[in-house]
C-alpha cells in the first residue's frame, strides 16, 4: 500500500447481509461505492466489493494511502491497513454528515446498536439487542419469503397494511413462526408485513438510551423506511435518516483510514 498520486484512502463494511465498500478522494469526498450481496467466503465479497468501489472511482489499488475494514467480519478484507469498530465507524459517518453530538440507532443485517456520539464524532457508548432478538436482516429475508414477495417488495407491502398484525419482537426464530401463525389465523399479507417492520421497532425501542436529537442508519433503514415510522410511533420520538444510510460505517472506516 502505497500513498499514490490520488492520495486516495476506502473503507470497508462487511455485513452479514452486504458488504459496502466506498472510495474517498484527496478532498474527503466520495468519488466510488459499491454494494456487494454476502456469499460465500467474506474474503471473496469484500475484495469485489472493493474493486467495485476502485473501478466506480476509476482509481487502482496503488492509489489507494489507507483501508480500513469495519463491520461483522472485518478481518476478511485482506487488504485492510487498519480494523476499527463497527460503533466506532456508524458514529464517525453519522458525525460527518451532521456534525453534533446524537443518538446513532444503527439498523444492519444482524444487529441493532444505539450509539452516543460526542461532539467529537466518536462513541461513547454502543448498547445492543438481545442476542435471541439478534438476525434482523435474515427475518426480514424469510419473511419476504413467506409472504410471497421479493425482499425488496416488503416495505411496499407492509405500507398497504391498515394495522400492524401482531409479530413478537422477542425471538427472530419465534417471530418467524408468529408470521406464519397470524397468517393460518387469516391477516392479511399487508398486516403481517407491517407487523414485521413493527416487531424491529420494538426490538430498538427496548434498547433504549434516547437522547434527543436521533438519527438512523443502516442497510434496513434504507430498504425498510417502515420501521423508521414504526419506531417513532413506538418510542414518541422524532427520527432522522442519515444520507446514503447504508454507507455510514463504510465512510467513517475510509474518513478514519484517511485520520489515521
Amino acid at each position: 500500500m502505497t500513498n499514490g498520486p490520488n492520495g486516495s484512502v476506502a473503507g470497508v463494511d462487511v455485513g452479514t447481509e452486504y458488504v459496502k465498500a466506498l472510495v474517498l478522494g484527496a478532498d474527503a469526498q466520495v468519488v466510488g461505492r459499491a454494494v456487494v450481496p454476502t456469499r460465500g467466503y467474506f474474503e471473496a465479497c469484500a475484495f469485489e466489493a472493493l474493486a467495485g468501489a476502485l473501478d466506480d472511482a476509476e482509481r487502482e489499488a496503488g492509489d489507494l494511502a489507507a483501508i480500513c475494514a469495519t463491520g461483522f467480519a472485518p478481518q476478511c478484507v485482506a487488504q485492510a491497513t487498519l480494523t476499527a469498530t463497527e460503533a466506532a465507524c456508524h458514529a464517525r459517518g453519522a458525525f460527518h454528515h451532521f456534525g453534533h453530538p446524537m443518538t446513532l440507532i444503527a439498523i444492519g443485517g444482524r444487529d441493532p446498536q444505539v450509539i452516543q456520539v460526542t461532539e467529537r464524532g466518536a462513541h461513547r457508548e454502543a448498547r445492543g439487542a438481545r442476542r435471541c432478538a439478534l438476525g434482523i436482516g435474515s427475518f426480514l429475508m424469510d419473511s419476504a419469503r413467506h409472504l410471497d414477495v421479493a425482499p425488496a417488495r416488503l416495505q411496499e407491502l407492509a405500507a398497504l397494511g391498515r394495522r400492524p398484525a401482531a409479530v413478537s419482537s422477542y425471538c427472530s426464530v419465534f417471530s418467524s413462526t408468529e408470521l406464519l401463525e397470524r397468517l393460518r389465523e387469516g391477516a392479511s399479507r399487508e398486516e403481517v408485513a407491517l407487523g414485521c417492520l413493527h416487531s424491529i421497532a420494538e426490538r430498538i425501542v427496548e434498547i433504549g438510551g434516547f437522547e434527543a436529537p436521533l438519527v438512523v442508519c443502516g442497510g434496513v433503514a434504507e430498504y425498510f423506511p417502515g420501521v423508521l415510522t414504526a419506531l417513532e410511533a413506538q418510542a414518541g420520538v422524532e427520527v432522522k435518516l442519515a444520507p446514503e444510510p447504508m454507507f455510514t460505517a463504510a465512510l467513517g472506516a475510509a474518513l478514519r483510514a484517511r485520520e489515521r
